[in-house]
């Protein structure tokens, strides 16, 4: 999926201001006459590095709460690039679904901490008894808690490529050892107050990924994008955790399992795009999504700001 011409408005909204910059996977973002930046988060879900044809009803809207919610739980550790989700700036059809922001030099390193073990942190271990050259312990399983949560970063891939683990020191190479380890110490710190809240709640944060950017005034290392949602973190019910299996998830995992299975005829592997998906399985994904919002913040999604409210 490539990027509309910055003139375009793919959402069809009337001229307001706003110059369309690029199109992700899910985001959409926008920059204003003020020289701040409009994250859309769009309905849109992606799996195994495609963008599905089906969307998750309100999975934008859910997404957009939730990091707004995680971004207020984590700004005594970080600052982040939120000014507001309700500015006069944002249209009013966007509404819930939108962040103002204030715009960063982003770091080309997608921050990943895991503390269990799954997932492309599990085939790597399989392959190499380690993840991004840190060396684990042997006989480790599929869900299994690892000794202490680690830091395995990756590249950041253009949409329809693939991110690519790399270890620390290709970091350290690529953006300069002081601002590797400020990522790396602030990645786990977040982690670590982030698993502990969800632990709370009855939830394993099995792993994660954060952005990060400075900002161009201050130099100060700063969260942006998203936070600590379904979408960049792999969720698990504390209470059916068993090591050896597939643990169940608030998260798109449910889509990537119905995509390889035979119920979907489709091979990951043949250059196709994937199948859209059935009814059963958007509604199954938009409850596992916000189940993870209510469980995790104690809040009513039906609370939220909703488009033209």
């Amino acid at each position: 999926m490539t990027s509309p011409p910055a003139t375009s408005r793919p959402d069809g909204l009337p001229d307001s201001g706003l110059t369309h910059l690029h199109s992700g996977k899910v985001r959409d973002l926008y920059a204003t006459d003020t020289g701040h930046l409009i994250m859309v988060a769009s309905d849109r879900i992606s799996a195994f590095d495609h963008v599905l044809p089906t969307e998750i009803p309100d999975k934008g809207r859910i997404l957009t709460a939730m990091s707004v919610w995680w971004f207020g739980q984590l700004g005594d550790l970080v600052g982040n690039h939120l000014l507001s989700y309700d500015d006069e700036l944002i249209p009013d059809a966007w509404r819930g679904r939108a962040l103002l922001c204030t715009k960063l030099d982003m770091i080309p390193v997608e921050a990943v901490v895991r503390g269990y073990l799954t997932g492309g942190g599990l085939a790597d271990y399989q392959a190499t008894g380690s993840v991004c050259g840190i060396a684990l312990p042997p006989g480790l399983v599929d869900g299994d808690r690892l000794p202490e949560p680690i830091f395995t970063p990756a590249t950041k891939a253009e949409v329809g490529a693939h991110d690519e683990n790399v270890s620390f020191a290709a970091v350290a190479e690529q953006v300069g050892a002081r601002l590797a380890g400020e990522l790396r110490e602030l990645s786990l710190a977040i982690y670590a107050r982030a698993r502990e809240l969800a632990a709370g709640r009855g939830i394993l944060l099995a792993d994660t990924k954060f952005e990060f950017g400075l900002h161009s005034c201050t130099g100060e290392l700063m969260l942006g994008d998203e936070v600590l949602t379904p979408d960049s973190s792999r969720f698990w019910p504390a209470d059916s955790w068993q090591p050896g299996r597939r643990q169940p998830s608030y998260d798109k995992q449910y889509v990537r399992d119905w995509l390889t299975s035979p119920a979907a005829g489709w091979d990951r592997h043949s250059g196709s795009p994937p199948p859209p998906l059935p009814e059963d399985v958007v509604a199954a994904t938009r409850q596992r999504y916000l189940d993870a919002y209510q469980r995790l913040t104690g809040l009513r999604f039906d609370d939220w700001l909703a488009p033209g409210s």
